[in-house]
């Protein structure tokens, strides 16, 4: 179609890359030089502190607050577009701020996911030169797609400056190695990213939601303890996160990888567009200088207002980390009994943790997965997976390093308590 640049990275969209462990395919094995991987992965020896002073011209501060828990950031916002879009994921916001990039002609091209033909929910990277184009990209998807795969295709073409809209783990291989891409400029939109599976996986989830996976176009787990589901009739209803069928899924169901991911909220983006701190609005936190000028591409068609934090998340985040242990490497599991779900699932969203201190109770949660998951099942990658900033949100829940878990000296004992 008129605009959209090549869809097919190296070695074929939909062939194996190179046997990696640990690999979320986010595009770099698939490039002229794979070897770079072991510079650029977030899960072999992730640099944060270097690479956000690199970005945002700091690293985070713990003594600022949210900033142990977001990254670096400038501001935060609750936000939507005053005219929704249709087909949007929420209302469209980081659409529309790729759309204005490309018609004010800040950038040249758009890298993003767009829905395989064949399949809706399966993620294609593409490029987008014509604003137009950018609807068909508007909504999540679900799977593994190496996005970074069509870097040099982009700089092939004489594509000098870029917008990419991706996940953390795609967004930490590009920072890495932004400064030998060759591009002019690169602005970098983020979605935050708690966990992803096969797309094959997500059909399968799917399935147990409802009798008629195949009519699903729309899928969001919501602030509110709740999925929206939307059905392709136009039907739309809602399940509490307590009577989601996990149980009934594979216990690797979300791979090593995501269960051992220590960036939720995509730190070296310059804006990232999530919903965990939005009260059931959007929630952008903008990093950087390119951060507040692509929001400012909205101009008046944006509200924002300040964010806001009701309940407390330390007894949510504690009997979590004790239902990951208890799940010995698998999901975590849930002693509660069947009675008690539905009573629990209507006091959560009105007792538990909202707005910026249920956002902070994901994070801490992410971040307690990762030592646990780590710990059972690569516990010599420790050392070099875990940055210290993880090891300080966990503290709090008696999550120390032992010895050989630390980076610093590998003893553990300078380790933050």
């Amino acid at each position: 179609m008129a605009g959209r640049l090549a869809t097919q990275p190296p070695h074929g969209a939909e062939g194996a890359p190179p046997r990696r462990d640990l690999c979320t395919d986010c595009g770099i094995s698939r490039s002229s030089d794979p070897k770079r991987c072991g510079r650029a992965c977030q899960f072999i020896a992730p640099d944060y502190e270097r690479l956000e002073a690199r970005v945002h011209g700091r690293a985070r501060d713990p003594a600022r607050p949210d900033e142990l828990h977001f990254g670096p950031f400038r501001r935060m916002a609750r936000a939507a577009l005053r005219e929704p879009r249709d087909g949007a994921q929420w209302t469209g916001i980081t659409t529309r701020i790729a759309e204005r990039l490309l018609e004010t002609g800040a950038v040249e091209a758009v890298l993003t996911m767009a829905p395989d033909p064949r399949d809706r929910w399966r993620p294609v990277p593409v490029l987008v030169t014509d604003p137009a184009d950018l609807a068909g990209c508007r909504g999540m998807r679900m799977g593994f797609a190496p996005l970074l795969s069509l870097l040099e295709p982009a700089r092939a073409r004489g594509i000098s400056r870029l917008a990419v809209i991706g996940i953390p783990c795609q967004v930490y291989a590009l920072r890495a190695l932004e400064a030998e891409l060759g591009f002019e400029r690169i602005w970098v939109i983020g979605t935050p990213c708690s966990d992803n599976t096969t797309t094959e996986r997500f059909h399968a989830f799917l399935a147990l939601l409802d009798e008629a996976p195949q009519t699903i176009s729309y899928l969001e787990f919501r602030a509110d303890y709740r999925v929206e589901i939307r059905h392709d009739d136009g039907r739309v209803r809602t399940v509490p996160f307590l009577k989601l069928p996990i149980s009934k899924l594979p216990s690797d169901f979300f791979p090593l990888t995501c269960r051992t991911c220590v960036d939720y909220t995509n730190v070296l983006a310059d804006v990232t567009v999530g919903y965990m701190g939005g009260e059931g609005r959007q929630w952008l936190i903008v990093r950087n200088e390119r951060g507040e000028e692509l929001v400012s591409l909205l101009g008046d068609e944006i509200v924002l207002e300040a964010c806001g934090a009701k309940g407390a998340r330390v007894s949510a985040v504690k009997g979590f980390i004790a239902n990951v242990a208890r799940a010995a490497g698998g999901l975590p599991l849930r002693a509660m009994p069947d009675w008690a779900r539905p009573i629990v699932a209507w006091l959560q969203p009105r007792v538990g943790p909202r707005g910026l201190e249920f956002a902070r109770a994901r994070v801490e949660m992410k971040a307690a997965e990762t030592v646990l998951h780590l710990r059972r099942a690569r516990p010599r990658r420790m050392r070099a997976m875990i940055p210290a900033h993880v090891w300080r949100l966990v503290a709090p829940y008696g999550l120390v390093p032992k010895p050989g878990e630390h980076a610093v000296d590998g003893t553990g004992d300078d380790a933050p308590r």
